[in-house]
C-alpha cells in the first residue's frame, strides 16, 4: 500500500471520528427544540454536551487540514466547487459556538430564546449539508479535465443528494436522541427514548433507501459489506433503545455511522472527486495527492500527535460522563 493510500484511510477514519462525535452534538442541538419542553430541559441538553462539543469540531479541522496536506487537488476542487454549501457550514459553526458560550451571558428572556434559536438551526443546517455535500461526491460532479469545478450550485441539488442530506440530518439527530438518554435521568430520559424509536425507524427508510441506491450506482463487494453492517447495527440500536439499553444503543448508532461513511469512501477509491463529465478526469489517490516526501512527513506527525489527542479526548468523556437532570440545574433568576 502506497502513502497516498494510506492518507487516503486515514482522512476516511477523521471523518468517521467527526460524524460520530459532531453527529450527536448535532442531534442534541436539533432536540432542543423537537425534545426540550422548556427552557430548563434545554438546558440540561445544551449541558450534555457542553464540555465536549469544541472538541468534537477539531476533527473536522484535522480532516479538512489533512486534505490540504495530503490531497491538494482535492482540497482545491472541492473547496471551489463547494464554496457556498461549505461557506454555510462554517457560518453556521461560528454561530453555534457563539450561541453556546453566550446564551447564558445575561438573563433576559429574549436573549436567552434568541441564542436558542441559533443553536437548533445551525445545528440542523450543517447535519443535512453535510449529507448533500458528501453524496455529491460519491455520485460525481462537473469536473473539467484541469481539476476545475465546472458546474453550479443547482447542479449539487439533484435527489441523490438531497435524499442523502436527509440521512444524515435524521441519523444524526437519532444519533443525538440516543446519546441523550444515555446521559440524562428522569422524564426527559425516558421521552429521548420514545423519540429515538420514532427517529430511528424514520432513518432506517430512508438510510437504506439510500445506502441501496449508492450501492447499486457505485458499489462492489467490499461496499456491500460495509452496508450490511450499517443497517444491522441502526437495526441494534434499535432493538437496544426499546430494551433500555443505552449504551449498547449509542454504540451501535456510531458503528451505523461509521459503516456509513465507510462504504462511501469505499465506494470512491481509488477516486477522491469523480467527474459526472468524463472518467479520464476524475481526481484520484494519485493525481491528487502531494509528493511522497510530504506525505512521510505527515505519517510521521500524526503517528506522534494521534494518540496524545485521542488520550486528551477520551479522558475528557470519562471526566464528564455522569448524568444529569432538571434536578442539577438550578433556577433562573
Amino acid at each position: 500500500m502506497q502513502l497516498h493510500d494510506v492518507w487516503f484511510v486515514l482522512i476516511a477514519v477523521l471523518w468517521t471520528g467527526y460524524f460520530f462525535l459532531e453527529g450527536f452534538d448535532f442531534g442534541v442541538g436539533v432536540l432542543t427544540k423537537l425534545l426540550a419542553r422548556d427552557r430548563k430541559e434545554r438546558r440540561v441538553l445544551i449541558n450534555t454536551i457542553g464540555p465536549v462539543w469544541d472538541g468534537n469540531e477539531v476533527w473536522l479541522l484535522t480532516a479538512g487540514g489533512a486534505t490540504f496536506a495530503a490531497f491538494p487537488e482535492w482540497y482545491a476542487t472541492l473547496f471551489s466547487g463547494f464554496y457556498l454549501p461549505l461557506l454555510l457550514i462554517l457560518i453556521c459553526l461560528i454561530i453555534r459556538g457563539v450561541a453556546f458560550e453566550y446564551r447564558h451571558k445575561r438573563d433576559e428572556d429574549r436573549w436567552q430564546t434568541n441564542w436558542e434559536h441559533a443553536i437548533f438551526w445551525t445545528s440542523l443546517i450543517p447535519a443535512f449539508l453535510w449529507g448533500v455535500a458528501f453524496a455529491n461526491i460519491v455520485r460525481g460532479v462537473k469536473i473539467d479535465e484541469q481539476m476545475n469545478y465546472v458546474g453550479s450550485l443547482f447542479d449539487l441539488l439533484n435527489v441523490y443528494s438531497l435524499l442523502g442530506g436527509l440521512v444524515t440530518l435524521t441519523l444524526f439527530t437519532f444519533h443525538g436522541a440516543v446519546f441523550t438518554s444515555l446521559k440524562t435521568v428522569g422524564d426527559i430520559r425516558e421521552r429521548s427514548r420514545t423519540l429515538a424509536t420514532r427517529l430511528g425507524v424514520l432513518t432506517a427508510v430512508l438510510a437504506l433507501a439510500f445506502l441501496a441506491w449508492t450501492q447499486v450506482s457505485h458499489g462492489d463487494g467490499t461496499s456491500l459489506i460495509a452496508m450490511a453492517v450499517a443497517v444491522v447495527a441502526l437495526v441494534g440500536a434499535l432493538a437496544c433503545n426499546l430494551a433500555g439499553r443505552e449504551g449498547w444503543a449509542f454504540a451501535l448508532s456510531g458503528i451505523t455511522i461509521a459503516a456509513a461513511v465507510a462504504m462511501l469512501f469505499l465506494t470512491l477509491f481509488p477516486n477522491v472527486m469523480p467527474s459526472s463529465l468524463n472518467d479520464a478526469w476524475n481526481l484520484t489517490v494519485t493525481n491528487a495527492s502531494s509528493s511522497p516526501y510530504t506525505l512521510k512527513i505527515m505519517t510521521w506527525c500524526a503517528g506522534v500527535a494521534t494518540p496524545l489527542v485521542l488520550l486528551y479526548q477520551g479522558w475528557t468523556y470519562w471526566v464528564f460522563r455522569k448524568r444529569i437532570g432538571t434536578q442539577h440545574i438550578a433556577d433562573a433568576h
